[in-house]
């Protein structure tokens, strides 16, 4: 009766999270090592998932070639600002200490396919990629990183709106970069504005959409104001595929989709064929 008092083996299991992916969209499951070798992009409905600013770069970006700049410009907090849920201090620092970056956008030098470019990307993790006086001072730093150096500015939007913690200060970067980006237009050099899920709020209403070029991932959420606000304020129903990329890109908001496969491809013979134009 030994096998009544023998203990029982454990077997060392994998975690399911560890071997599948679960698409957000349509919820099927995808092998972990598939999803990660398609970039995030779901096999059966092609939903793509959100990229970390360091998974963006490591995709577009020749390999090696990533300079990071302005890294000393971090998050401020000028109106000690606080509410019900804690001190604004405190919530920086702990996207601060979840990202491991210092800002909502990590900018820098790169090459794509040998050709030279400032490049700047959004990460959606930190306080919903929000502007604010740190996220604005970045991209206006690179704005003139690209104007000094006469190269291309490349812009990847991934944003909830301005950061309110940072009130009228953080309303003051739609301007700002606005500025930056219009003195290299007015020198002729071009900026590309890439907008992927979500682009919204102030973000969308200043340099997201003011590119020499807007292109858009696939099914990107685009937009202003909420659906349900704009709906109650309008007292009308909103087309089903209202703020999505393809419903701007037939109104005439967008030039291009493109597959975030595509994406390096894409940019390449833009960047190309602008340097000859």
């Amino acid at each position: 009766m030994g096998w009544f008092t023998k203990p029982a083996e454990i077997t060392a299991s994998t975690p399911t999270e560890a071997i599948w992916a679960v698409c957000p969209a349509c919820k099927a499951y995808v092998p972990r090592a598939e999803w990660n070798n398609d970039l995030r992009v779901c096999p059966r409905c092609d939903y793509h998932d959100r990229l970390t600013c360091r998974q963006r770069v490591a995709q577009i970006c020749d390999s090696g070639s990533f300079a990071e700049i302005s890294a000393a410009v971090s998050v401020r907090d000028p109106l000690k600002f606080a509410d019900a849920s804690g001190a604004y201090a405190d919530k920086a620092q702990a996207a601060v200490k979840k990202t491991g970056e210092g800002e909502a956008i990590l900018t820098g030098t790169a090459r794509i396919d040998g050709i030279p470019v400032v490049i700047g990307v959004m990460d959606f993790r930190f306080l919903g990629g929000s502007l604010a006086s740190g996220t604005g001072e970045r991209i206006l730093l690179a704005a003139e990183a690209a104007l000094k150096q006469r190269q291309p500015l490349i812009l990847f939007s991934a944003s909830g709106g301005a950061r309110m913690h940072e009130g009228i200060i953080s309303l003051m970067q739609m301007a700002k970069t606005c500025a930056g980006i219009s003195r290299l237009q007015q020198a002729r050099i071009p900026y590309i504005s890439v907008l992927t899920d979500p682009t919204t709020g102030g973000v969308s209403a200043s340099y997201a959409m003011v590119g020499d070029i807007n292109i858009a991932e696939p099914k990107a959420l685009i937009g202003f104001a909420g659906r349900r606000v704009i709906e109650q304020t309008i007292k009308q129903q909103l087309p089903e595929d209202f703020q999505t990329a393809e419903y701007l890109l037939e109104h005439g908001f967008l030039d291009h989709i493109v597959h975030r496969g595509a994406m390096k491809t894409f940019l390449a013979k833009v960047l190309r064929y602008a340097s000859h134009g």
